[in-house]
């Protein structure tokens, strides 16, 4: 398994809740569709992180392979907003929903399961 990695913390005028039930509703929509296998949504509990400046909140989404995350970032990353079809605006309003109140200090990262098995 690929798991892709993000740190970010939230900028702008949305509530911690609503910020991550749009992660989720986003994420269980690309789960749903088989762009990701599973996600998980955390939040730095009490402040506790020993890396200086980390993000506050750290979403996780496994995939099966490159090809499954590659599609996941097609499915996602539109270039003609003009032409998208019901169920592809869909998705991009889902992911404008909390994107847009992503702060700029945020992080990504690509891991996967050690040893490789395949």
């Amino acid at each position: 398994m690929d798991i892709y990695h993000i740190w970010a913390n939230i900028e702008g005028d949305i509530s911690d809740i609503d910020f991550a039930n749009n992660i989720k509703e986003f994420l269980s929509q690309l789960q749903e569709e088989g762009k990701i296998e599973s996600f998980r949504i955390t939040r730095c509990k009490l402040g506790f992180r020993s890396i200086q400046d980390l993000p506050e909140w750290h979403i996780m989404m496994e995939t099966k392979d490159m090809a499954q995350l590659e599609s996941a970032f097609h499915r996602v990353a539109r270039h003609d907003k003009y032409t998208l079809d019901e169920a592809e605006g869909q998705i991009d309003k889902k992911h404008k929903s909390f994107n847009q109140f992503v702060a700029d200090d945020i992080q990504h990262a690509l891991y996967r399961d050690w040893p490789d098995h395949d």
